[in-house]
This record gives C-alpha cells, structure tokens and sequence, in this order.
C-alpha cells in the first residue's frame, strides 16, 4: 500500500521546495541591506545579525525543549524573518536588546504558537514589529539620520532624526526630495529607505515565480490612487503619491511581506481583493491614525480576513 504523505502549507506544486524558496527570498533581501549598510553602517550590519541570530536561536530553543519535534531552522524561514524585522526597526545601537524581544516574539507568539511555519495566521516579522512599537514607542520611533556613504561611528539615539513621514504628519516634509526615497538618503528603519533597493529584490522574486504581481501592484496602486485624490484635494495637507509610495514601508511591505504565501489569498482575484484593502488601510492609518506609518497594521489586519478571502474567491471546480 503506498501512503499519502500530509504536510502543512505552504503548498506550491513545482519542483520548488520551501527551503529553496526561503532562501531565494533572503537572497532577495540583499539589495536592502547593502544600501542600509552604506547609509547606516556598521549599525545596520549589528542590528540584522543580532535579529537573525535571536530568530533562529529561538525558533530551535522551542523546537527542541518546547515541541520536541525535528528543527526546522536550515529550511531559512527564521533567517526571512530575522531579516524583516531588522528592516522594520531603526538602526541605532540603542536597538540590539529590543531586537533580541522582538526576534522572541516574532518567532514564540507570531510562528511557532500556531504550529510553525505553514501554520501561521499573520506574518511573523509585523507580529514582531508591531508589538515592540506598542511596548517601547519612543525607542521605535526614534530613527537614525542617514550617515553618508559607508559611515564608521556607531549610531545612537543622539543622532537621530524624524522620517519624512513624520515630517510631513507635522507639516513640513523638509528637504527630502523624491529621488533622496528612491535611491535611500533618508531616514528610516533600514528597509524602507531605498525604493530601487526593494524594486531590484522584488524583480528578482518575479523573475524566479517566488511571488506574483497581483498583490505587490494592487497594494502600491492602490495606495497611489487615494493618496493622489487627498492630494488633489488639498496639496497643503496630504502627501503627493508618489512620495506616498517611496516613503514608509510600503514597498517593502507590498514586495516582501503582503506576499507572504502563508499569509495571503492563494486565488489571484482573493490577492488582488488583498492588495487593495492593503494600501486602502495603510492611506487611512498614515492620514488619520495616531502613527505616521500604516502599513505593518494594515497587512495584519488583512491576514486576519485572510481566509475569508479564500473562502469567497474560490476557483471554478474542474468539469463544472
């Protein structure tokens, strides 16, 4: 009798395993980092080591002693993970030890709580991210100035500076231009200053059918469509678009965490669905939420309508 094999999702019907597929992904991530490392230096390199290092050091801590299963580490969804959340954090030396919570939350409460990987509701690098701005919001939204080209000092809190976001929330987006978000001379956490940086990673996912356009093009469309028609309506008060979709995490969210496979509608209309409620709700939270950044709770709350996404856009049954 031959048995039927049964495993958690994600399931991709190819040739493609999942531990080639996460690492393809971390490959992806690379571009960002570089470009952090030039800006941020040194701090940028700290910041993601430590964030790896604590995803899969716990991620193994509670397979082993906790779950008592099989570690899972070398399939490098830790690694994505640990990389997501560094680039959702500032670069200052003042982070390392709230990395270190964050990693243990990501990893204890947003993955391995629900079973491990395939298993997982929400994404767990903005579980992770969401919780620490929640517990330590000063620490969270004190962002580093970008140093120049390879700076060697070490970046703390003393050298901080507001985000264009911010700036703009308080009436005066200073002297960041558009081409300063596209090519990564701003502040910010490390992977949301450079727009080219994230485009080049999310290029190479398509390239190799990691992901699909819907989602990463409904979700910055769509934040692009409502920004304009705010900014059309009064250019005084709301951001222009495409500084919109340049700035914040936008593009690093819709390229690389939106497209969560786990997470997002397996149907492409249901991702398309995904998208939109995506950059519909980061719009709202940055115009009218307390935060200047929208895009972590916009992607969680639409991981939570997830499956009713699925349940509603199923595809035509064969021979119906």
């Amino acid at each position: 009798m031959k048995l039927l094999n049964i495993s958690g999702s994600p399931h991709v019907h190819s040739d493609e395993t999942t531990k080639c597929i996460m690492w393809r992904v971390n490959l992806a991530l690379i571009p960002a980092l570089i470009v952090a490392t030039m800006f941020f230096g040194v701090n940028a390199l700290l910041v993601t080591l430590v964030s790896v290092v604590s995803c899969v050091l716990f991620q193994w801590l509670i397979e082993r002693f906790i779950m008592k299963v099989p570690t899972t580490i070398g399939d490098g969804s830790a690694v994505v993970t640990g990389l997501l959340l560094a680039f959702n954090v500032p670069a200052t030396a003042s982070m390392l030890w709230i990395v270190v919570i964050g990693a243990l939350v990501a990893i204890g409460i947003g993955k391995m709580a629900f079973g491990g990987l395939g298993k997982n509701p929400f994404n767990p690098a903005l579980v992770g991210r969401v919780f620490l701005l929640i517990s330590f919001p000063v620490q969270m939204t004190t962002w580093p100035k970008v140093g120049g080209i390879f700076p060697t000092h070490l970046m703390t809190d003393a050298d901080s500076g507001a985000t264009p976001l911010a700036l703009f929330k308080e009436g005066d987006l200073g002297d960041a231009t558009l081409l300063d978000a596209f090519l990564g001379h701003i502040g910010g956490s490390m992977g949301e200053i450079s727009a080219i940086a994230i485009l080049i990673g999310a290029v190479y996912l398509l390239c190799r059918k990691i992901i699909t356009w819907h989602i990463p093009v409904s979700f910055i469309c769509t934040a692009f469509v409502f920004s304009g028609i705010l900014w059309l309506v009064n250019p005084e008060t709301y951001m222009d678009p495409l500084m919109t979709i340049c700035t914040g995490g936008i593009m690093l969210g819709a390229c690389f965490m939106a497209t969560d496979m786990v997470t997002s509608p397996m149907s492409k209309v249901g991702q398309l669905i995904f998208g939109f409620g995506c950059g519909l709700l980061t719009i709202i939270i940055r115009n009218w939420g307390s935060y200047p950044e929208g895009v972590s709770f916009a992607i969680l709350l639409m991981n939570s309508v997830t499956p009713l996404i699925n349940r509603w856009c199923k595809p035509r049954r064969f021979a119906k």
